[in-house]
């Protein structure tokens, strides 16, 4: 039996099946498109092939993070099942939901004072956030107690790597991230910037890099030189990607050909609609656990 309830929120972007199969509740941030208000809802109300076409032509969604209300009723059934709960959400680098969270426990642990709900910032996005929620699922099925999974997670969540790069700037753009005249010149040149994900769990440039087969091999390189053990790295390797699958499968496949003790092959997942609608599309993401981030 298990010893604890895991719940996360949409932003983790993992196929549904994973949550299904898993049994891991999970909360919905929003975007709104065109007016209309969606739920990021893993692909569900808008495809993401349709979510990516309709910002390459123009649109610029907007979205919001999960309230304390979500997180209370998410959790409530679990409460009064007997269940305590662990919690992991999307950085509080990029979010502000951690804060949403620590509201709703209060509330509910003055409904259920002989509960628990333990809260862990995974300071990670996307499939990285995805794959911290793997390693605590398979904690969780281990027969883990909810403090050994917890103490393991906050122990080692800074070793979880987030590596991207984007082959469109038209986002960065949109976003105010970077001038217009960065964003023409930039398409003109072929850049594609290099970023990682900080201490803080902030995604910081760190390179600029001309054409799209060097920062394919370069985000590799990146895994090669902080991965644990090396090229001997026998953990687990996700890939999020943003309507740009074929360059996803690149990656992979040079991952899959420099690290043969990977645990399994590398799972490769879409950039959800939340995450995608300040990336964009042509975005590519890899983790993977190595040394601790340091800056």
């Amino acid at each position: 039996m298990k010893q604890f309830s895991l719940t996360c929120c949409s932003t983790a972007d993992m196929p549904i099946e994973f949550f299904r199969l898993n049994d891991i509740p999970y909360a919905n941030f929003h975007f709104i498109m065109d007016g209309k208000e969606y739920p990021d809802d893993l692909g569900q109300s808008m495809p993401f092939n349709v979510f990516y076409r309709k910002i390459a032509e123009g649109a610029s969604p907007t979205t919001s993070q999960v309230n304390a209300g979500q997180y209370e009723k998410m959790w409530e059934p679990l409460l009064e099942a007997g269940m305590d709960i662990l919690h992991i959400t999307l950085s509080s680098g990029i979010s502000g939901t951690i804060n949403s969270a620590n509201s709703a426990r209060s509330t509910m642990l003055q409904k259920y004072p002989e509960r628990r709900i333990e809260i862990v910032d995974s300071l990670g996005a996307s499939s990285g956030y995805g794959l911290l929620v793997t390693m605590a699922c398979e904690m969780r099925d281990e027969g883990k107690s909810l403090d050994e999974t917890r103490e393991w997670l906050e122990k080692n969540k800074l070793r979880l790597h987030h590596w991207f790069f984007s082959t469109d700037l038209s986002s960065y753009y949109r976003g105010g991230r970077i001038s217009r005249a960065s964003a023409v010149f930039g398409t003109i040149l072929k850049i594609c910037p290099l970023l990682n994900m900080n201490t803080e769990g902030r995604l910081i440039p760190r390179e600029k890099i001309r054409t799209k087969k060097k920062v394919i091999a370069e985000i590799v390189n990146r895994m090669e030189e902080h991965a644990e053990n090396g090229l001997a790295y026998s953990g687990k390797c996700y890939i999020s990607n943003s309507d740009c699958f074929e360059d996803a499968r690149a990656v992979a496949d040079l991952v899959e050909a420099r690290f043969p003790k990977l645990d399994g092959k590398v799972l490769i997942n879409s950039v959800g609609t939340v995450i995608g609608a300040h990336t964009g599309p042509g975005t590519v993401a890899l983790f993977f656990f190595g040394d601790e981030r340091v800056i």
